[in-house]
């Protein structure tokens, strides 16, 4: 059963798609009556919203239709159909490879596909507006075979795994760069060596089951990520301090250090 906080925001995307930027979004209160439900849960759906950018608030006024992002923020995951929409643009795939096939060691690890060790594969060049922005490798247990029944030139990857009944909630992913070889650079319409950002993620259903390993490839100057953050202060033990000449110093703890390695993306 897919939690009452989901379907109101599944109905609230919907309505987002059809209205132009800063128009108003149901109340709270008219949410509940809607939906049959407490304003906590009412309040959760549209907080969800707030945090992916689709829509904001002003205290005493409501809840508005947020203007389309030119980038999707790292912190969320919005479907590249729906960012390309968002933009104005038409997406389109070019379905390179479609497929059952035996798992890796490493998808059995993530993706626990079940004793028969099966996944399914679908391989696509993402394409806005006619110019390939990104190629992705997506693999999925081998149970959820009926997405490779739908369309997976024109259609969404999940919003078929939503009419399956398995609902992409959260997840993680590591992001790092590497230049295109040259059979990536031929499909992506690039010169070989082009920088590309590598996203690699895995996400989980609403059970919290593993649902998802991707790894998406962009053209950096493509596609590019947005990012929040929050600046860590210092403590009254780590406060820089001039010396006797007016150079600023810091305390041992906190000079700079040299540099982790990033993190790896297992297989």
């Amino acid at each position: 059963m897919v939690p009452r906080y989901q379907v109101i925001e599944r109905a609230l995307r919907e309505r987002i798609r059809q209205l132009a930027p800063h128009a108003p979004l149901p109340s709270e209160s008219a949410l509940c009556a809607e939906f049959g439900v407490s304003r906590m849960t009412a309040r959760g759906a549209v907080i969800r919203l707030v945090h992916e950018g689709l829509v904001y608030r002003q205290a005493g006024r409501g809840t508005f239709v947020a203007p389309p992002p030119a980038n999707r923020r790292a912190d969320s995951l919005v479907r590249f159909s729906e960012q390309v929409r968002r933009q104005g643009r038409a997406p389109t795939s070019r379905v390179l490879a479609a497929h059952l096939r035996p798992a890796t060691e490493a998808e059995v690890a993530q993706l626990r596909p079940g004793r028969a060790g099966l996944v399914v594969e679908i391989r696509r060049v993402r394409i806005a507006d006619g110019t390939p922005v990104a190629l992705e490798t997506a693999v999925f247990p081998g149970t959820l075979a009926a997405l490779l029944r739908g369309d997976l030139a024109g259609g969404s990857l999940h919003a078929g795994l939503v009419a399956l009944g398995r609902v992409p909630t959260r997840g993680q992913a590591t992001i790092s760069a590497a230049p295109a070889a040259a059979g990536d650079a031929d499909l992506l319409g690039v010169a070989a060596g082009t920088a590309l950002l590598v996203e690699c993620r895995l996400i989980l259903d609403q059970h919290g089951h593993p649902l998802e390993r991707t790894e998406t490839r962009y053209v950096s100057d493509r596609y590019a990520l947005d990012v929040v953050f929050a600046v860590e202060q210092l403590t009254s033990t780590e406060t820089p301090t001039a010396d006797t000449r007016g150079v600023l110093t810091c305390p041992p703890s906190t000079r700079p250090r040299p540099p982790s390695p990033p993190p790896s993306w297992p297989g």
